[in-house]
């Protein structure tokens, strides 16, 4: 596991775990940018860590962004099924079809 660093400088592991650098980079840009940041301040402090991977962390990192991807689309398409359960009860008093 390597080492590489945020815009600011801020020492990030290259250990494949996406929530830690989307930690890090939301804490340097709130701490300079006072939470008025930008999408580009966003972009370029992803362009900048991007740059400093290799392709095989690259790989890592793409792999885990899209299982959290699919994990929140699953559960938020269930929170829409349940919603719609809740709204079905909620307005009958009884489940839909009894």
């Amino acid at each position: 596991m390597r080492t590489i660093t945020t815009c600011a400088g801020t020492p990030v592991d290259t250990d494949g775990d996406v929530l830690a650098i989307i930690e890090t980079i939301s804490r340097d840009l709130a701490r300079r940018a006072d939470l008025d940041y930008s999408f580009e301040e966003v972009a370029r402090e992803f362009q900048f860590l991007v740059e400093q991977l290799t392709p095989e962390e690259l790989q890592d990192y793409l792999k885990e962004s899209l299982f959290m991807s699919f994990n929140r689309f699953e559960n938020e398409r269930l929170l829409g099924v349940v919603e719609k359960v809740k709204k079905a009860f909620d307005a009958s008093g009884t489940p839909e079809g009894d």
